[in-house]
């Protein structure tokens, strides 16, 4: 099934990660019933991995840390420290008087005279009985061999892969196939020149700013050379156009390819006239100019945002890789 500029270059930024969450809802629905459409957005993500290496790392500024330190410090008051109550003095009562009998009559009850009582003795503190049972140190030998036992094999276990390390690093024939490491592949990279632009062949452009994150995305058709550009995350100023330029060293001055419009995707069918090494090996850049564009068909401000083509849908008579 043959799709337009649009689906392609929305499977594009599907890959790229640039869609709202409606716009992916969307392109996942289309995925979930349309086979062909989720295989090209498996080879936009196939050929866009590249692009993660492009964009590099954006350190905060000092002032966000220390507006972190400053939320989560201590906001409240410091305690006042804390007072156990005082403990009320125990009071002692004096024992009650013995009761004796009247001295000059004496006691029906009791003829003997009465005798001065003697002090009350505190019962001794004896320790503690202690129960020993045989069971509970039964038990916990059990314990401690079990656990002596899974010690042991964990050692021999790390011993077992401290030797196979070894030998994986100095001595790697001595290892069996199933684990012997694979030899090392030395990959050189070789710069060869653009290739030229073909017949049905897509090319896309991320145009970005020296912060990273697109700001733009630039898709070309090898057909027809009629580009879309598709705005992604450029903020627009009010009184002011954004312009695009391409800009090469086989032309004398950057040549405008027109004013972005205020839409989400602006086409134009410019670069017909030019010739497919220059469309491939050249920078494709936006500035900011006056409302309308640039007075006299040259930028008047420094470029924002810059990039380059990379082909992302080979032509008809590309060999399929193997």
């Amino acid at each position: 099934m043959a799709y337009s500029e649009d689906h392609i270059a929305l499977a594009a930024e599907y890959a790229l990660g640039t869609l709202d969450a409606e716009e992916r809802a969307q392109v996942e629905t289309m995925m979930a019933v349309d086979s062909e459409f989720a295989a090209l957005v498996q080879a936009w993500q196939f050929r866009l991995g590249p692009l993660n290496q492009m964009v590099g790392l954006v350190e905060p500024r000092p002032v966000v840390w220390d507006n972190i330190k400053a939320a989560i410090g201590p906001t409240s008051a410091p305690q006042a420290p804390l007072v156990l109550p005082e403990t009320p003095a125990t009071t002692m009562t004096p024992p009650p008087s013995p009761v004796t009998d009247d001295p000059e009559f004496g006691s029906a009850f009791d003829p003997e005279p009465a005798q001065s009582p003697e002090p009350r003795r505190l019962p001794e503190a004896r320790p503690p009985r202690v129960i020993f049972d045989e069971r509970n140190v039964t038990a916990l030998t059990g314990r401690v061999k079990r656990w002596r036992g899974i010690a042991s094999a964990a050692t021999a276990i790390a011993a077992a892969l401290l030797v196979t390390l070894g030998l994986q690093i100095y001595k790697p024939d001595a290892l069996p196939n199933a684990i012997r490491p694979k030899p090392r592949i030395q990959t050189v990279e070789v710069k060869t020149p653009a290739p030229a632009l073909t017949p049905s062949a897509q090319y896309v452009a991320l145009l970005q700013g020296p912060n990273g994150g697109p700001a733009f995305i630039m898709t070309i058709d090898g057909a027809t050379k009629n580009f879309t550009v598709r705005k992604v995350g450029a903020p627009s100023e009010p009184g002011k156009s954004f312009e695009l330029w391409l800009i090469s060293d086989k032309l004398p001055q950057p040549r405008s390819l027109g004013v972005i419009g205020a839409d989400d995707f602006t086409a134009r069918p410019v670069l017909s006239g030019y010739d497919p090494d220059v469309i491939n090996g050249a920078t494709y850049a936006v500035t900011v100019e006056q409302a309308g564009g640039s007075p006299n068909g040259q930028p008047t401000s420094a470029p924002i945002f810059t990039g380059k083509l990379i082909e992302t849908v080979p032509g008809a008579s590309a060999s399929p890789p193997r």
